[in-house]
């Protein structure tokens, strides 16, 4: 069983991220558990093959994070083709369409990152101090993200710490976790991301690093996230915390003010060839023959758009307008017009974003068509389009609007952050786009509305939305005020328990232990 691990972690290390020719040259068993952890270059391979892992697993920020927000199409697209997750995008969410299954297959990287806490707080004793702890601060803020991403799907989730086949404990029911309260969840994941920045204690924050691996900027980031959650939202089980939390989230985004900057630029902020930029604060790297994304089904396919379409001037688009040289996918993922219509034109986040088209000479909303410009990728050295665009997890544009928000909660002024991102947004025509604090409510809704043109496909919306609140604390998710068109909430008070996701069956069939998430039929 433990060479079994060992193979896994092998496999993680090595085939996908550095060449694999060692492996054909050893003997069968030579990274069983008597050859590995044996070396320093050893721990730093599983290290980086935790972060090609968590690459792997860069959908869930869209899927998880964005697809129930209500800012984009449902059924079919504006080149008819089908969409995808229409239960989702519309909240239709129950025991028997859950949208997802077996907790997003996020316990296998846990495993992971279990397993080299087990052994590099506990063995290594090849490594100093100082690399024991920043290995340490990683793997803890790697696991906190993960959990933190059930808590916030989820609620209540089985706590597992430890791998269970390196203890010999091989039996089925050793392996069947009961779900933990969500209050136990949410004190496990603050202990976590403490245990993170707590062994980077004695790192200085600098604008240099590589933002592609965990850092102490990445720590605080998400421990303003998971406090500021704390603070403002209350699920069955777990009741909103408060202010206290709020000051929290603050002292770790004070540490982060000041240190990072905004570029000029947005639409450069995601370019490839201008990676680990100054805004970045953590990234998920993608590269020509390393490993590319899905940014394909976000565009259009050269047979139903060129000649068949119209561009804001009323001629018909005649050329392949973003160079993606036939790589467009089937149109999978479109954005609404409703949406696409709050941007005003001098907002340069419109076009850096979309791509708009009109599917006939009537320019209107209904035969409106957009794709999204910020996942087009790169032309590679064989002159064909790639889609390798990074997907950033932290950047400095949320750590000012998540600082106004803070600010907010804490009835302080919070239109300085506001503007320091819309400066960037509108460039020279910023006076006249000012914002001037105003009620709480206000405030809540500026705020989300500049998240939501800042961070589409960032994965951002539907946590926000959930986050944010009106003026009597209630969630924003039940604001007609925080949708798209705002005639009606993205959901009703009285399907309050699908602020989280139910359990699928099969999840359910295989550990006798857990228990639906409350407010959900039980099977």
């Amino acid at each position: 069983m433990k060479k079994i691990i060992y193979i896994v972690s092998l496999f993680v290390t090595s085939v996908l991220y550095t060449s694999c020719d060692a492996l054909d040259l050893a003997p069968e068993d030579y990274f069983g558990s008597g050859n590995y952890w044996n070396n320093e270059a050893q721990v730093d391979g599983y290290m980086t093959g935790l972060h090609s892992q968590l690459r792997n697993s860069y959908d869930m920020f869209y899927v998880l994070g964005e697809v129930r927000g209500g800012t984009q199409r449902v059924g079919t697209s504006s080149e008819n083709t089908s969409l995808n997750y229409a239960n989702l995008r519309s909240n239709v969410i129950d025991q028997d369409r859950p949208g997802i299954s077996n907790w997003y297959g996020l316990y296998s990287p846990i495993m992971q990152v279990n397993h080299f806490i087990q052994k590099v707080e506990n063995e290594c004793a090849f490594l100093d101090d100082t690399n024991r702890k920043q290995y340490l601060a990683q793997a803890y803020g790697i696991r906190a993200l993960y959990y933190f991403m059930l808590y916030k799907t989820y609620g209540g989730v089985p706590i597992v710490t430890e791998v269970e086949l390196l203890n010999g404990k091989v039996t089925a029911d050793k392996f069947y976790v009961e779900r933990s309260t969500p209050g136990a969840t949410l004190e496990f994941i603050k202990g976590d991301i403490q245990k993170s920045e707590s062994n980077y204690a004695d790192v200085t924050i600098e604008n240099n690093y590589d933002k592609t691996m965990w850092s102490k900027a990445a720590t605080l980031m998400l421990k303003a996230e998971i406090y500021m959650w704390a603070a403002k939202v209350s699920i069955t089980g777990q009741t909103a915390t408060g202010t206290e939390d709020l000051k929290v989230a603050r002292t770790a985004l004070n540490q982060i003010i000041g240190k990072f900057e905004l570029l000029s630029s947005f639409e450069s902020v995601f370019s490839t060839s201008n990676r680990n930029n100054k805004e970045v604060i953590f990234t998920l790297h993608f590269a020509d023959g390393e490993a590319t994304n899905w940014g394909s089904q976000f565009l259009y396919q050269d047979a139903v758009f060129i000649g068949q379409v119209y561009g804001r001037d009323g001629n018909r688009i005649e050329t392949d307008t973003l160079n993606l040289k036939g790589t467009g996918g089937v149109f999978r993922h479109e954005y609404t017009h409703d949406f696409w219509s709050t941007y005003d034109a001098e907002d340069t986040r419109r076009d850096a974003t979309f791509l708009e088209y009109y599917t006939q000479e009537d320019l209107n909303a209904t035969s409106f068509g957009c794709v999204l410009k910020k996942c087009i990728g790169s032309i590679n050295s064989n002159n064909n389009r790639i889609y390798d665009t990074d997907v950033i997890v932290y950047r400095y544009a949320d750590a000012l609007l998540m600082m106004a928000e803070v600010a907010n909660g804490l009835d302080e002024s919070c239109s300085t952050y506001i503007n320091d991102v819309r400066k960037r947004a509108y460039g020279d025509d910023y006076p006249g786009h000012e914002y001037s604090d105003g009620s709480f409510e206000a405030n809540e809704l500026a705020i989300l509305h500049e998240r939501d043109k800042e961070f589409v496909w960032e994965g951002k919306r539907w946590f926000d939305v959930v986050r944010m609140q009106d003026v009597s604390h209630k969630s924003l998710v039940f604001s007609a005020s925080a949708n798209y068109p705002t005639t009606k909430a993205l959901i009703d008070t009285k399907e309050e328990h699908k602020l989280l996701w139910p359990l699928d069956v099969s999840t359910m069939n295989i550990n006798p232990l857990l228990e639906q998430t409350p407010g959900y039929v039980q099977k």
